[in-house]
C-alpha cells in the first residue's frame, strides 16, 4: 500500500511538472501513437508531450506498472526495450513477474494517412497470464505493443540498414479489462509478504482469480 501511495505520489508530482491544462486527457489512436511518439523516439526527437515513461515491463508484474507511470489513471504508456532475441515480436510468450505476456490474434498493421497508406507501425495484442506456461492463469490485464514496422532502418535515412540504440524501443499501452488493479495489487502483495510456503499464496491467489481471473 505504501508503494502505491509512493507511486501515486510520484505521478502527481510528474504531472505538476509537465504543468498539463485543467482537464488534459491522453488518449492516442494507432496512429498518433506511432508517428508522434515512437517514430520520434526512435529517430531521437522530442516527443510532444513527455509523458510516456521508459520502464523494462519484462521486469514486473502488470499491477506494479501504473506506479511507475507518469501519467494515466485507467490506462498506461511505455516505452520498452525490444526484445533483440525476437526482434519482430515472434515469441509467443515472454515472461514478466511472476508470469508471462502471451500474444493473441493477429498482428495489425498502422497505416497512417501521413505515411501515404504505407505500413509504419505494427500492432500486437498480449494478455497476462499469472504463473507458468502452458498452465497459466488468465488474467484482465492487456497490454498493446506497437513497434516500427522496419526495426532494421533508422527512421529518416531511407535506405540505410543502420541500427542505432534508439531503434531498439517499441510502445506499450497497457490496462485492465475490469479496472479493479488497485484491488488485485494489494492481494498480490499480501501473497509475497506471507512467504515462499505457498499456502497463503494458494489461497489469495484462489481468491483472486475467482474475482478476475478467467481459466485458460
Amino acid at each position: 500500500a505504501a508503494a502505491a501511495a509512493e507511486g501515486s505520489s510520484g505521478r502527481r508530482d510528474a504531472e505538476a511538472e509537465l504543468n498539463l491544462p485543467p482537464g488534459f486527457r491522453f488518449h492516442p489512436t494507432d496512429d498518433e501513437l506511432v508517428v508522434h511518439y515512437l517514430c520520434r523516439k526512435v529517430a531521437g526527437q522530442p516527443q510532444p508531450v513527455p509523458i510516456i515513461a521508459e520502464v523494462d515491463l519484462y521486469k514486473f508484474n502488470p499491477w506494479d506498472l501504473p506506479e511507475r507511470a507518469l501519467f494515466g489513471s485507467r490506462e498506461w504508456y511505455f516505452f520498452t526495450p525490444r526484445d533483440r532475441k525476437y526482434p519482430n515480436g515472434s515469441r509467443p510468450n515472454r515472461s514478466a513477474g511472476t508470469g508471462y505476456w502471451k500474444a493473441t490474434g493477429a498482428d495489425k498493421p498502422v497505416a497512417p494517412k501521413e505515411s501515404g497508406g504505407r505500413t509504419v507501425g505494427i500492432k500486437k495484442a498480449l494478455v497476462f497470464y499469472s504463473g507458468r506456461a502452458p498452465r497459466g492463469v488468465k488474467t484482465d490485464w492487456i497490454m498493446h505493443e506497437y513497434r516500427i514496422a522496419e526495426a532494421d532502418r533508422a527512421p529518416g535515412k531511407k535506405g540505410s540498414l543502420k541500427v542505432t540504440p534508439l531503434d531498439e524501443w517499441v510502445l506499450c499501452r497497457l490496462y485492465n479489462k475490469k479496472n479493479n488493479w488497485e484491488k488485485l495489487k494489494v492481494e498480490q502483495d499480501m501473497a509475497v509478504e506471507a512467504g515462499p510456503n505457498g499456502e497463503v499464496m494458494d489461497a489469495l491467489a484462489t481468491d483472486a482469480m475467482s474475482d478476475s481471473f478467467q481459466t485458460h
